[in-house]
């Protein structure tokens, strides 16, 4: 008897403190939305993949936020610049991107500790596609795979989302100029020179170059002759004159070295 009197009371002052603390936790948890920056790396090279990066980070909405004009590539009517701007004024204040650039404007040590701090504070995805499919598909095509292969990983892993997916209406995509989401996400802009306009863009950025950095570092020691640590497959003087001496490598794109002579 003793034993359910002290159960009931229990439950009771489960309820009371439910009940008490509910109305903030329901507000504060509706009125948290994700804002995803998307930007990608290594279009140009002549080797190695094209990585695309995708940083989510969480801001408190003050019924300015989630108004982004669905994007063209979506169907709806393209917003207006100004618009856009005063959007971004309304959603760039994340705690831990002040101060942030692109990644262009960054030294490699600087990336590096940019890309660490990102890591740690922000939900983040990358996808890379390999040069073979670059060349079957295209640049354009392969860019839309990592997009939405970038969107797949952190929809289905959203930060402190305890529900497991995070539904498309709770958050919006930021993508850097020539990047586009599927139609299936509503809330999407494309923003020229996005990496300097956006710091949840940058932080992609930063996240895309030092992972592909790295792995186009792992391939100089695979194949030492082209020496991708130092140009990062890119076009230069050196590399061009390495394929002439050597050929090309199996991490070459094909369709981007037409105009090189090997010997």
């Amino acid at each position: 008897m003793i034993f359910i009197v002290e159960f009931i009371v229990e439950i009771l002052l489960f309820l009371k403190f439910y009940c008490k603390n509910w109305g903030a936790f329901y507000n504060d948890s509706m009125r948290k939305q994700w804002i995803i920056g998307i930007d990608e790396v290594g279009r140009g090279p002549l080797a190695g993949p094209l990585t695309v990066a995708a940083v989510a980070a969480t801001v408190i909405s003050n019924n300015q936020f989630l108004k982004f004009v669905p994007s063209a590539n979506s169907g709806a009517l393209p917003v207006k610049r100004q618009d856009v701007d005063f959007q971004l004024k309304q959603t760039s204040r994340f705690k831990y991107l002040k101060h942030i650039k692109n990644s262009k404007k960054l030294s490699p040590l600087k990336r590096e500790k940019w890309n660490k701090k990102i890591r740690d504070h922000y939900q983040y995805a990358i996808a890379s596609v390999g040069p073979g499919v670059i060349d079957r598909i295209g640049i354009s095509k392969a860019a839309k795979i990592a997009v939405a292969r970038c969107l797949r990983k952190i929809a289905s892993r959203p930060p402190a989302c305890r529900s497991g997916r995070l539904p498309t209406s709770r958050y919006s995509i930021v993508l850097d100029g020539g990047l586009y989401a599927p139609k299936k996400y509503q809330f999407q802009q494309t923003l020229i020179k996005g990496d300097e306009r956006h710091p949840v863009i940058a932080a992609a950025s930063i996240v895309a170059k030092v992972y592909r950095d790295r792995m186009m570092i792992r391939l100089a020691k695979k194949f030492p002759l082209y020496q991708f640590d130092r140009h990062k497959g890119y076009g230069t003087k050196a590399h061009q004159e390495a394929i002439r001496r050597h050929g090309l490598s199996s991490v070459h794109r094909r369709s981007f070295c037409g105009n090189i002579k090997t010997w």
